[in-house]
Parts: structure tokens; C-alpha cells; sequence
């Protein structure tokens, strides 16, 4: 039995729509249920004081489908019988018994669709953990929070919460992914199948169009568009990479050399792999296309995954040196997601940091991550490298990245990869959007 004292908060049963009666709420066979406006929760904590507190803050706050259970045990009898009742669970991790590690992993596993938000006093770095061990489950997390969490913090992932509509029928189990294989690439490169996609990014002080990223994918003839994770690993294991790469590098300059055509003079990345730099004449083959294009070197810079670094070997140093030295721009992507970051920015003659964007997006409320954000830009700045900062998702990425001293961002919120021909049509819709948010 869930434990609930009536006089701080009522019983927790079966929720209906806000403003609807039973007659209006009752389910027709083949039907969904009626949307919720509001989100009925369920607190779960062992202490009586934080259950009433959570829920009287609740209450105050306007949110009136409220339930308690002072144990996982309770919560999962509740939810037991009635699954759809709960649309978000408010839930401690510490606690006797089955603790809130447990209780979500076997709510993941049930008849449970809704949402959960962490709420505990174990410190910033043990709910980041949790939330990455729950990352497989079907739970939508939709924050943590340390106790005492304030009002604003609350509603604010309260507020990320939108309703699930149940499945109709069962589901059938998902296609397994196509497996390709090197002949299959091969047969790609000679029926010209590879297209470019172009991602905008934008100076964060003005918010002027500075360049693009040159993103590849595969025109299959049977699985359509196949995105660049599908395929890259293939690539470099089979010795396809420099010629996939190859014709990246000739297609963005093709498209760059018709923007500067056009009078829009930006700049253009595009990733290269350590596979690439191992060539010994690679350096030399780029210096020549960039000048048969008629371009500057630093009209292009090369982003190379820092995951991949590991230990740098002296071929692929010596030709990042290379390209330095003619004045191509020289990005390590995905900064923070591979092995020795710092010892890479000592060694290699980098031009930008390129932050990845799990330290980007949701940064100004992740005490944990905010800092990593801030500490990356302040190194990057004074080494005198620039700083760009992908998955920049929403205006308050967006924000908060100009408040910290970041140069240029990209992402969803600026434009998503688009062919190049789109490029002109996104410009004037930004160019109308940007006053907003730069100011005058």
C-alpha cells in the first residue's frame, strides 16, 4: 500500500483529464484516452517530511494529480495495478531496500510509459551516473535535481513533460539495420552515390553566417539517405576512406568555389580521418585542389574526431603539421569525448576547438557539465584557439554560450544540414531571426 497521510496530501487513485467528468474521461474501446493538460505525479520517497514538503510545493504550484509512496515497493504496487495513472514519477535515489537504482530499472522493464525526474541528496555526480546507467531503458528521464530543489527548477522539467499515447496495437520488433560491406561501398563510390549536406555556423557575438560543415551521405538505391555512422567505420577498415574523402574534399570546394562566386565568403569544414593522414602525400594532394578550386587554405579548415587520436603516430603528425604550415585551419572534433584531449591540444597545432555537444545542450542547468563547458572555452582561449560549440538545440544553448565566451556555434537551433542549394533560402529566414537574438 502506498503510504499517504490525508491530512498533508489525498490518497493517490485513477487521474482524470483536467477538466473533464468521469462521463467525458471514460475510454472507448479502440480509442486513446484523452490527453492530460497537466501531468498527474507520484513522489517517491522513504522520509514522510520530503514527501509532504514536494508535495505541498506541488500543490502551490498548481499541479493537483498528486500521489506518494514512502518506498519503491509501494510505488511499484501502485503502478501494478494501475500503470496509466502516473504520468511523471518524482523519485529518491537513496533508499531502504529496493533503492531508487532498482526501482527504476524493474519500472523500466514493466507496463510503465511515463517520465521520471531525479530528486536526491547524493550529489551532482552519483545522478549524472544514474541517469547514464538508465540511458537504455524505456524511461524518458526528464532531469535530476539535488535536494532542496527551488520551485523554478522543478517546474522547469515538469514543464519538459508531454503526453504519451499509448500504442493501439503491439508493435512489431523493429527491422534489424543493414549490414554493408566493403564491395558494397565500392559499388557506391562508382555509381557516384555519396551526397553532401551542409550544417550552417554562426558567429555567436554577431550572428553572421562565418561557414558550413560538409557532411556526407549515402544515396543508397534501396535504403535511401544512409547517415555517415552507418558507414565510416567501414570505410577506414576496408581502405575506402581516401577515396570517399577524396571526393568530399572536391565536392564542398566545388560548392564553396560558387558561394564566394556569389559573394557569400565563408569558410568550409570538412572531417578528415587519422586513415587519411597516414597518407604521406596527403598534405600535398589537399594544398593542390585548394588552388586548382582557385581558394585560400584557410578557406578550409579539417576536423579530425578526437576519439580517434589515441596515440597520434608521427605520419598522421607530421601531415597535420603539414597543413598547418600552409594555413588550413585544423579542428579537433568532439573535444571531451576521447582519450588525453589536453595532451592532443599540447601536440597538434589545432586553430579550433570543436566542443561536443553533450557538453553543449542543457549545459546552464548541469552544475556537472556547465563547468566542463566554461573550463574547455577558457583553455581554448588562452591558447589562442577558437572555440565552436556543436548541438546547440534551443535559445537557451544559445545564450548561455554567449554569456561564457564562446565563438561560433551550430546545431539544430541554427539549421540543420541542408543540400547547398537550400543554403540562400535559410540565410534570409536567420537573417530575420538574428536581430532577436544578438540585439542591435
Amino acid at each position: 500500500m502506498a503510504e499517504t497521510t490525508s491530512d498533508i496530501w489525498p490518497p493517490f487513485t485513477e487521474t482524470l483529464p483536467l477538466g473533464l467528468d468521469a462521463d467525458d474521461a471514460k475510454l472507448v474501446p479502440g480509442r486513446a484516452p484523452p490527453s492530460r493538460v497537466q501531468p498527474s505525479v507520484l513522489l517517491v520517497d522513504d522520509d514522510p517530511f520530503m514527501l509532504g514538503m514536494q508535495s505541498r510545493m506541488l500543490r502551490s504550484m498548481g499541479y493537483s494529480m498528486i500521489g506518494t509512496a514512502g518506498s519503491a515497493e509501494a510505488a511499484l504496487l501502485l503502478l501494478q495495478q494501475n500503470p496509466q495513472a502516473v504520468d511523471v514519477i518524482v523519485s529518491d535515489l537513496n533508499m531502504p531496500g529496493v533503492d531508487g537504482i532498482a526501482f527504476l530499472r524493474r519500472l523500466g522493464g514493466n507496463s510503465f510509459h511515463g517520465s521520471v525526474i531525479l530528486l536526491s541528496g547524493e550529489g551532482a555526480r552519483i545522478i549524472h551516473a544514474v541517469q547514464k546507467l538508465l540511458l537504455g531503458q524505456q524511461l524518458r528521464i526528464l532531469g535530476a535535481l539535488e535536494k532542496p530543489a527551488s520551485r523554478n527548477a522543478i517546474r522547469a522539467l515538469l514543464d519538459r513533460w508531454t503526453p504519451m499515447t499509448p500504442p493501439m496495437t503491439t508493435a512489431l520488433p523493429a527491422a534489424a539495420p543493414p549490414v554493408y560491406t566493403a564491395d558494397d561501398l565500392e559499388a557506391a563510390q562508382m555509381a557516384d552515390q555519396w551526397v553532401l549536406h551542409y550544417q550552417p555556423k554562426v558567429d555567436l557575438r554577431t550572428g553572421e553566417l562565418v561557414g558550413t560543415e560538409a557532411l556526407v551521405r549515402w544515396n543508397h538505391p534501396t535504403h535511401g539517405l544512409v547517415y555517415p555512422d552507418r558507414f565510416i567505420d567501414l570505410a577506414e577498415d576496408c581502405g575506402a576512406i581516401d577515396a570517399l574523402t577524396d571526393w568530399v574534399l572536391r565536392s564542398a570546394l566545388r560548392r564553396l568555389g560558387r558561394w564566394h562566386e556569389q559573394g557569400l565568403h565563408i569558410h568550409m569544414a570538412v572531417n578528415v580521418s587519422v586513415e587519411n593522414l597516414r597518407a604521406a602525400d596527403f598534405a600535398h594532394k589537399v594544398g593542390e585542389l585548394v588552388r586548382h578550386s582557385c581558394l585560400a587554405p584557410q578557406d578550409l579548415t579539417l576536423e579530425v574526431t578526437e576519439s580517434r587520436f589515441m596515440a597520434l603516430a608521427s605520419g598522421p603528425l607530421e601531415a597535420l603539421v603539414r597543413l598547418r604550415m600552409q594555413r588550413f585551419g585544423l579542428s579537433i572534433d568532439d573535444f571531451g569525448t576521447g582519450h588525453s584531449s589536453l595532451a592532443q591540444l599540447r601536440d597538434v597545432p589545432f586553430t579550433e576547438l570543436k566542443i561536443d555537444r553533450g557538453f553543449v545542450h542543457g549545459a546552464r542547468h548541469n552544475q556537472l557539465i556547465r563547468p566542463m563547458l566554461e573550463g574547455s572555452i577558457g583553455i581554448a582561449q588562452r591558447l589562442g584557439v577558437q572555440t565552436v560549440a556543436e548541438g546547440v538545440e534551443n535559445e537557451d544553448d544559445w545564450s548561455l554560450l554567449r554569456e561564457i565566451g564562446c565563438d561560433v556555434a551550430q546545431g539544430y537551433f541554427i539549421g540543420r544540414p541542408m543540400p547547398g542549394d537550400q543554403l540562400p533560402a535559410w540565410l534570409e529566414g536567420w537573417h530575420a531571426k538574428r536581430p532577436r537574438l544578438v540585439g542591435p
